[in-house]
């Protein structure tokens, strides 16, 4: 049998109209998008709609509370929340690399984002320390995940920290970021305890465009931010 030649094949193949071929084009174009719109990580993808409980607080409640705190005239001159750095230091790496795939599994676990390995500078003689040697690993979250981490943590992790009775505002860095060190992070639930039983400490950084630290407890008090009360001086007993 005599084989078909393409225009036969086009001949025999039905004619697809020029409004049916837009309408796949379109849906191809959907597609991508939603694609790309899927965050990248270990987690699951957002449900269509969805809203960020302590994002949606600060448009609604917080920002107009601090325009008439401070007296501004503009929303946008109000502080917001930018970003909020985890880190991990894992010296232990150096002589047993184990220890640092296990911080990294765990990071990824409480920030649902995966971690970069952050690599020595400096060659130190007496710490044994060479230029490039991995010694923690870092996460930076920013936009949906940076609320998520931060109503997460301070709904549920902060209640867990042993003896907690707030946050020192002497830990703010004179430009509104607040820098808080943690001694154990098993106050995170996704730790599994069979795991990773060692306690590690962490160091989390919320960057705020404050300015100065007034502006910036202001903030973070508004969204929820347990801090230190000052103390009460009693008059002295007669």
């Amino acid at each position: 049998m005599a084989k078909e030649t393409p225009k036969e094949k086009a001949k025999d193949q039905p004619k697809v109209n020029k409004e049916q071929f837009k309408a796949q084009k379109k849906e191809q174009h959907q597609a991508k998008l939603q694609l790309t719109e899927i965050p990248k990580g270990p987690v699951a993808p957002l449900p269509k709609g969805y809203k960020v409980r302590v994002s949606d607080n600060y448009l609604t409640a917080v920002r107009p509370a601090l325009m008439k705190d401070f007296n501004l005239s503009s929303p946008m001159a109000a502080p917001k929340l930018v970003k909020v750095v985890i880190n991990i230091g894992v010296s232990e790496a150096k002589e047993n690399i184990q220890a640092l795939d296990l911080a990294k599994e765990d990071l990824m676990l409480i920030s649902g984002q995966n971690p970069q390995v952050r690599r020595a500078k400096k060659s130190i003689s007496n710490f044994k320390l060479r230029e490039g040697m991995p010694i923690g690993v870092r996460v930076t979250l920013r936009g949906i995940r940076m609320f998520e981490f931060f109503d997460r943590f301070v709904s549920i992790s902060v209640p867990r920290i042993r003896d907690f009775q707030g946050f020192d505002p002497r830990f703010f860095d004179g430009r509104g970021n607040l820098n808080i060190g943690l001694k154990e992070h098993h106050i995170f639930p996704e730790i599994n305890m069979e795991k990773s039983p060692k306690a590690r400490g962490m160091n989390i950084t919320f960057v705020t465009t404050a300015g100065d630290d007034k502006k910036g407890k202001a903030l973070l008090e508004y969204l929820g931010m347990p801090f230190k009360k000052p103390e009460v001086k009693k008059p002295a007993a007669k």
